[in-house]
């Protein structure tokens, strides 16, 4: 975006010399220009980075940690859980719904993963499936 604005006023290179310098199209270039002088004015905000957007997030990482840590203590025996059926315990902690897929994502952010039984002895020998 600063060479988009930088280069026509410094050089005086043409919208189509900046975008062949560039490497972008001519309506990419006039396009940069219209944002940059939309935030510059204030009437465009400014990009978040994808840091920022975790302040979207139902609750911290710490209070996640915690409402994990309280509904998960039998798992962390080796226990299995059913992320269905946690899901309303969850919610419960929260004070309000969530999508099954937020409470996947939270789990993958604190390192809990899925696992899945191994069906390749399903049908041959019984004592290896037993194993």
């Amino acid at each position: 975006m600063a060479q988009a604005i930088l280069l026509p006023l410094e050089m005086g290179l043409s919208l189509e010399e900046t975008a062949k310098v560039i490497g972008r199209s001519k309506g990419v270039i006039s396009n940069m220009r219209t944002r940059f002088t939309q935030m510059n004015a204030g009437l465009r905000p400014a990009p978040q980075s994808k840091r920022a957007l975790r302040n979207r997030a139902n609750v911290d990482l710490e209070r996640e940690r915690q409402i994990l840590d309280e509904v998960f203590a039998s798992a962390a025996r080796g226990g299995i859980v059913d992320v269905s059926q946690i899901k309303p315990e969850v919610e419960a902690r929260l004070g309000k719904p969530m999508a099954l897929s937020t409470l996947y994502r939270m789990l993958a952010r604190h390192g809990w993963r899925k696992l899945a039984r191994n069906t390749k002895y399903r049908r041959r020998n019984r004592q290896k499936r037993e194993e």
